[in-house]
């Protein structure tokens, strides 16, 4: 049975060629009629492709014509049809920020990576650390700290020295970014259910930013994460590819 497909693609010169030969070769359907979205671009166009689409409860496939790639498959033209009726799927669930800002106002954002927040003047933040309602760290000085997913493990939480996390490991990684006090402090592992909370101290002399996948809210006080088990992201990889082999081959490079 063929499968209804809809070709995505980011303003890449590359990735639109892909798309033109893509559609012309096996045609294309609206995103809500399509039984799988194939997203041409790199992982950044993947995040955005998975955001717009998260109400519809359509995988997507990801071929890479980006830079790295890491949520893409290989691009090829010739066995697509095959490549997706073998793929297989590795479902996601999203982080929740909630961040108040110095003038009171609230923002809402998901993030499939991170959620990170950093220091947005010349002096360094310092964070207050609560899970779950109980304080566990009363002062972090450092460049930033972030909360990170499975799937995000191998992106910024690796740049900060942050643990790869198994896609089925049902919990989340805290990495504090350049942290100077308590010195050495290699940030925390947290279950899945964890809610973690940040409190800006001296907001006004140093201010902080929190990001959730490219969406930034400046000026922030406090910043509540959680994930969110109602949402989920359907990623499509070609077999023996999937998220949970890229993760532990990424350790072994």
């Amino acid at each position: 049975m063929s499968q209804r497909i809809a070709f995505v693609a980011s303003n890449g010169p590359s990735a639109q060629t892909a798309r033109a030969a893509l559609v012309g070769r096996f045609g294309t359907v609206p995103e809500d009629q399509a039984d799988v979205i194939v997203a041409l671009g790199g992982d950044g166009f993947m995040l955005d492709t998975l955001h717009r689409t998260q109400h519809l409860d359509v995988p997507v496939y990801g071929m890479n014509r980006g830079t790295v790639g890491f949520l893409m498959n290989e691009y090829s033209e010739t066995d697509l049809l095959e490549r997706l009726e073998q793929a297989e799927e590795a479902v996601i669930n999203p982080l929740s920020m909630r961040a108040t800002c110095a003038d009171g106002s609230v923002h809402h954002a998901l993030a499939i990576n991170e959620v990170s927040l950093l220091r947005a003047g010349p002096q360094a933040a310092k964070l207050r650390i609560s899970i779950d309602g109980r304080l566990r760290m009363e002062e972090l000085v450092c460049d930033g700290a972030l909360v990170s997913t499975p799937a995000g493990s191998t992106a910024y939480n690796y740049s900060a020295h942050g643990p790869i996390l198994p896609i089925g490991s049902d919990v989340l990684a805290l990495t504090a970014i350049a942290p100077f006090r308590p010195r050495r402090w290699r940030g925390a592992l947290l279950p899945k259910t964890a809610k973690v909370r940040f409190d800006v101290v001296e907001a006004e002399k140093r201010p902080v930013m929190a990001d959730a996948d490219s969406n930034s809210v400046e000026n922030v006080t406090s910043v509540e994460i959680q994930s969110e088990p109602d949402i989920a992201h359907r990623i499509l990889f070609d077999p023996g590819h999937g998220l949970e082999e890229r993760l532990i081959r990424e350790q072994f490079v």
